[in-house]
């Protein structure tokens, strides 16, 4: 029972691992939206390398997409 179990769990963590990823413009566009929603008046979304992404504050990184390897940098912009 404890390997079925086991193998039960194992599977359902191989699923997930191999889940296709969110395409960086649809994440992009999903973040838009919730900001939007928040009615933010002047905001700028910019997707860039991790390496980029960690020349930034950790709070501006909203999301991340293409296996880590990008991240999606908001920034508020002053009127």
């Amino acid at each position: 029972m404890k390997r079925f179990a086991l193998a039960i769990i194992c599977s359902a963590l191989a699923t997930s691992v191999l889940a296709e990823p969110k395409d960086c413009e649809e994440l992009k566009k999903e973040i838009e939206v919730k900001i939007q929603a928040r009615a933010v008046p002047s905001y700028t979304l910019e997707i860039v390398s991790k390496e980029e992404a960690a020349k930034h504050d950790l709070a501006m990184v909203v999301g991340k997409c293409d296996y880590g390897r990008k991240a999606i940098i908001y920034q508020k912009n002053n009127n």
